[in-house]
């Protein structure tokens, strides 16, 4: 016998079965919307009831949508893990609970449940749709890191692009989506080691996530780089690699490509490298004064 999601103290009901789990599971996310224990299990008998299989994930978009978007979005993300719902329609998140990695203090956390904090941090911030949904995929690729290896997750991005590409695929989202959860998978721990780069390390890190020509997405990148920071237990409220990366790109300001040059590309980025040491020098004897 199925669920009576008529009787649920949600009160909501939706003609297809399917969509009726990822309903109450995305409201979980709303204010004052935590699920009890019963329906949680009502919800798991009906995941067990196969009423997911053959589901069209596009169909459960707007509600993974809706979900993510509400004020708690690790409430429906739990409902969707305990209810079994999370393993059928993103196995690959579903995968990184249990999965052990260092925090900011060499401590060790699960990743699953790390995913589920940057999802509460972003809310916080009023992040948009596309960055919530980019940080539930940027650590995909650490679901079967090598065990000898653990908590470090040696070439786990060269795992996870393709796992992203093919959850965006699945989902039919959009370029932006996807472009954004593509690029954080592949540069955010680069710019959470950004302390400890030369400054033409910094300057090719800037160029090659477009900050100088897409500054609206880099100012998106960066809201994720700061949720993943602040949901390590511990965490300082604000991201030290912001303010770093600001100033280089401040220094950077005005610089533009000589045509004369042999090689116009080149030329600017060594350009950039020089306008960056000067800044982060002056900085950092600033702050030893």
């Amino acid at each position: 016998m199925g669920f009576d999601f008529a009787s649920s103290p949600l009160g909501v009901l939706i003609a297809c079965p399917a969509a009726n789990v990822l309903r109450i599971a995305a409201l979980a996310a709303a204010p004052d919307g935590a699920l009890d224990a019963d329906t949680v299990s009502r919800l798991k008998g009906e995941v067990e009831r196969g009423v997911l299989i053959d589901f069209d994930h596009i169909d459960a978009w707007p509600e993974l949508a809706r979900g993510l978007m509400g004020e708690a979005p690790s409430r429906m993300l739990r409902a969707l893990r305990d209810s079994g719902a999370l393993a059928a329609l993103l196995p690959e998140l579903d995968a990184l609970f249990g999965m052990p990695q260092a925090d900011n203090n060499g401590e060790v956390v699960d990743i699953g449940e790390h995913q589920l904090a940057v999802a509460d941090e972003m809310a916080k911030v009023g992040a948009p749709l596309a960055v919530r949904f980019a940080g539930l995929l940027y650590n995909l690729g650490k679901a079967d890191s090598p065990p000898q290896h653990l908590p470090s997750h040696y070439r786990h991005v060269d795992r996870g692009l393709p796992r992203v590409q093919a959850v965006c695929a699945r989902f039919r989202v959009s370029a932006e989506f996807t472009g954004l959860a593509l690029l954080a998978t592949a540069e955010l721990e680069r710019i959470h080691r950004a302390a400890e780069m030369r400054a033409g390390s910094i300057a090719a890190l800037l160029e090659r996530v477009d900050a100088f020509g897409q500054s609206a997405r880099y100012s998106q990148l960066m809201t994720l780089c700061a949720a993943d920071y602040r949901a390590f237990p511990g965490a300082a409220p604000v991201y030290p690699k912001a303010a770093l990366l600001d100033t280089a790109l401040r220094a950077c300001a005005g610089l533009v490509a000589d045509p004369a040059a042999d090689d116009p590309a080149a030329a600017l980025l060594e350009a950039r490298a020089k306008a960056i040491a000067r800044a982060l020098r002056s900085e950092r004897w600033a702050e030893q004064e």
